[in-house]
């Protein structure tokens, strides 16, 4: 079964014969897989009123168990943003409602920020919606080959994130 990244190596290979473009084969793959992934997390996400960045944050927090709680510098580490960014976001994400800001008891001179419950009906809501595409997705896949599959992604990904 060919798809379009095998017409667009037909025709490197054609216009380019002597340039190997097998890399294109997997990463182009990714990337197109990637692009079609972020659209699908889009809809499910603005189904519960939600942007992507929203989710991360407000997933970031949910993952932590009650009181569903982290600094703005563990908060930038889980959604790889910067300060700047994360202060916004945090603005933004509280003027909604979705999050608060509290005193940090361990360190008076920070804050932490705490999902409130819209914020986290709707981050369970968004990730129940986006598991169910997820699933659907990945049914063309053997569930041993989804193993399999995760491995080598993890391998592809660890330079990028130093694991």
């Amino acid at each position: 079964m060919a798809d379009e990244v095998d017409l667009i190596l037909a025709a490197w290979a054609r216009e380019l014969p002597g340039v190997d473009v097998t890399p294109l084969g997997s990463l182009s793959r990714l990337s197109r897989l990637a692009r079609h992934l972020d659209r699908a997390r889009s809809e499910a996400f603005g189904a519960h009123g939600l942007e992507g960045w929203e989710f991360d944050v407000l997933a970031a927090l949910r993952r932590q168990g009650r009181p569903y709680e982290l600094s703005p510098g563990e908060l930038i580490r889980a959604t790889l943003s910067t300060s700047g960014t994360m202060t916004n976001r945090v603005n933004r994400l509280e003027a909604r409602g979705l999050v608060v800001r509290q005193p940090n008891a361990d360190d008076r001179r920070g804050v932490l920020v705490r999902l409130t419950d819209e914020g986290r009906e709707r981050v369970e809501g968004a990730l129940a919606d986006l598991l169910a595409f997820e699933r659907r997705v990945l049914a063309v896949v053997e569930p041993a080959e989804r193993d399999a599959l995760a491995g080598l992604l993890r391998r592809l990904l660890a330079p990028f994130e130093g694991s």
